[in-house]
């Protein structure tokens, strides 16, 4: 049987007289071709027979596709891929399942067929393209192509040099070729708003670059996602727009790296339908490597509650406040330490005009139940990181929330993860807020807990906002919205921020942002964010569109929840709990809806009822409303 399968895999790749190898998905949905002319190494992208890179740029007057370029340039040579040969192509492939130690399911598969191109320079010749290169004693780089069910990934990878060990790396020459009548939702910071626009260099939003994961629809209603995966040493990638239709991924600025060295992924992932988008993200963990802590007991997800008066009376009531509702954690916010932006402000100990007596209420919290975190200013952290951990972890904090980090350059990015790294040598989490975007590096470690970089309740994002979130920003990582219940700036409904719990992923979830203990009335609704967990051992996106709506469902042991959030139109949506639930089995469902014509200050209407699996819900979801279900026995 493995003689077959052998056979089966090399003749999905193929080298043809023009240099064309192909690489196909372990379903056969994904075809990834690679080929070079000349100086160009391009390749093209199809799924389920349609092709996925496209524009005007590609198209001849026949509708012949010319192909995407790859490449990779250094600052000692302006043309990269002048007089490159490609002396070998080697394969692989893997099918295996991993869990997770938290996340959106308890278990993950990784299977994939990969595909290795390997170059050199200059006009030397080969015997034969597939082995030769083992007996060369250098060659110059390798473009590693890997083709999941999920989507297909590309990086470069730089083996040993003899010559020297640097390289100084200026751009990346990747690109995405499209019909210009694509259209993208662009967003050209982490925390900024998007804007749907089509891939035309006249639109004001290209101006600037656009941050990844970048949701595409393109004119045959093919959604695409652009995304990076794997960083940690390397500099920030971004999409930019440099011909109506032609995408680039664009490096923040150059970077230095040491042979052997493997360049971050970039991801490419293509659905019929938004929400298999979602469905397929576990790719970003994927491209991964795994877990590097042997002792991870003390990496436990929770929600947290924000206490904002730092003075004693205001931690312990909000101890008490996170303990009654279901919490797992108090989080103490910026300036216990004095103020973050000051020189002088020491994170090594209290603010002198706080009374706040730290080990005294880490031992009152946890005689609760409760941790306690910290936030921590990066430019407390950039110059006490080593010891304030010591500190931390002798006062009985469990965890730190970076604030205003720096990301982008190659020197920050590595800073800051390594500073995770060092955290977890003391058994601290790490919430990492403001511009950073996951890759998945908290497959690696996994006391990363969650990062913002996200439009969250900071800034009081609309509906239309918020029910792209799930298509965009959250298909990378968890963010950390800081869900808000109470505030009055918030523009949506109360039911559409209940179910902001299940539709937003964060194994460490802020509720109650801007709200304070006393503003809690009973109001039995939050029952919910109660009972609701931030971890979950499967996860089904059932249906949505970008801008307009999404339907979640999560489960956590036996017990089903399940989020919907509408944007700005009335609609009404239908729940296939055939999709989740056991067929024919009875389930209790509590349903959380918005009522308007209750008279209360909340305007939620709860409803208790019975249902089988299989049945089906419909819904009304007003303008900037939502419902939460939770489905046990």
């Amino acid at each position: 049987m493995k003689n077959i399968i052998s056979i089966f895999f090399l003749l999905l790749l193929t080298i043809s007289a023009r240099g064309q190898t192909a690489l196909t998905s372990p379903d056969g949905k994904y075809v990834f071709t690679f080929e070079q002319q000349g100086h160009r190494l391009g390749y093209r992208l199809s799924y389920e027979d349609k092709t996925v890179t496209q524009g005007e740029l590609g198209v001849d007057i026949d509708n012949h596709l010319v192909e995407s370029a790859m490449g990779i340039p250094t600052d000692t040579n302006s043309v990269w891929t002048a007089d490159l040969q490609l002396i070998g192509v080697s394969h692989s492939s893997k099918d295996n399942l991993w869990q997770p130690l938290y996340g959106e399911n308890a278990s993950i598969r990784n299977a994939y067929h990969e595909l290795t191109l390997h170059f050199t320079k200059g006009s030397n010749t080969q015997d034969n393209q597939s082995t030769s290169y083992n007996k060369r004693k250098e060659y110059l780089f390798d473009i590693v192509v890997r083709a999941y069910n999920e989507g297909v990934a590309i990086r470069y990878h730089f083996p040993e040099a003899t010559n020297g060990l640097f390289m100084h790396v200026t751009n990346d020459r990747t690109t995405f070729s499209f019909d210009k009548a694509t259209v993208a939702w662009h967003e050209s910071w982490a925390q900024g708003p998007y804007n749907k626009v089509p891939l035309l260099t006249s639109e004001k939003a290209w101006k600037d670059e656009t941050e990844r994961p970048l949701l595409l629809k393109t004119p045959d209603n093919l959604y695409v996602a652009i995304g990076e995966a794997g960083l940690h040493d390397f500099v920030r990638g971004k999409l930019k727009l440099v011909a109506d239709g032609l995408l680039q991924f664009s490096m923040y600025g150059s970077a230095d790296v040491i042979t052997p060295y493997d360049m971050p992924w970039r991801v490419i992932m293509a659905a019929k339908k938004a929400v298999d988008i979602i469905n397929n993200k576990q790719i970003f963990l994927d491209l991964n490597a795994p877990c590097q802590l042997q002792d991870t007991s003390w990496i436990k997800p929770g929600k947290v509650f924000r206490v904002s008066k730092l003075n004693m009376k205001s931690c312990i009531e909000g101890v008490d406040f996170a303990a009654d509702r279901g919490m797992q954690y108090i989080e103490l916010d910026a300036g216990w330490y004095g103020p973050e932006m000051k020189l002088s402000s020491s994170a090594l100990h209290v603010a002198a005009n706080r009374d706040i007596n730290m080990e005294q209420l880490c031992r009152y919290a946890a005689g609760k139940g409760i941790g306690v975190w910290l936030y921590v200013n990066q430019r407390a952290l950039y110059n006490q990181l080593d010891s304030i951990l010591p500190v931390y972890q002798r006062w009985g904090v469990k965890g730190i929330k970076f604030g205003f980090v720096q990301v982008g350059s190659q020197e920050w990015t590595t800073w800051l993860h390594r500073g995770v790294e060092k955290c977890a040598r003391y058994q601290l989490m790490v919430d990492i807020h403001d511009e950073y975007r996951p890759t998945g590096w908290s497959r690696t470690w996994p006391n990363l807990m969650t990062q913002e970089g996200v439009r969250g309740n900071e800034e009081m994002p609309d509906a239309e906002h918020n029910v792209t979130l799930p298509f965009t920003r959250f298909v990378c990582g968890p963010a950390d919205y800081t869900l808000c219940y109470f505030s009055k700036r918030v523009k949506n409904t109360h039911a559409h921020q209940l179910a902001m719990a299940v539709v937003y992923y964060s194994p460490i979830t802020f509720l109650y942002w801007y709200d304070s203990p006393n503003q809690y009335r009973g109001d039995k609704e939050l029952d919910f964010w109660k009972l609701c967990p931030t971890v979950w051992d499967e996860s089904i996106a059932l249906d949505g569109t970008p801008g307009e709506y999404i339907v979640q469902a999560r489960r956590k042991g036996d017990d089903w929840f399940v989020g919907a959030m509408n944007g700005k139109e009335d609609r009404w949506v239908t729940i296939d709990t055939g999709k989740f639930l056991q067929k024919g089995k009875k389930y209790k469902v509590e349903i959380y809806t918005d009522d308007p014509s209750l008279k209360t200050s909340t305007n939620i209407r709860l409803q208790r009822r019975t249902i089988k699996g299989g049945k089906s819900l419909k819904l009304p979801l007003l303008s900037s409303g939502g419902a939460a279900l939770r489905f046990h026995q």
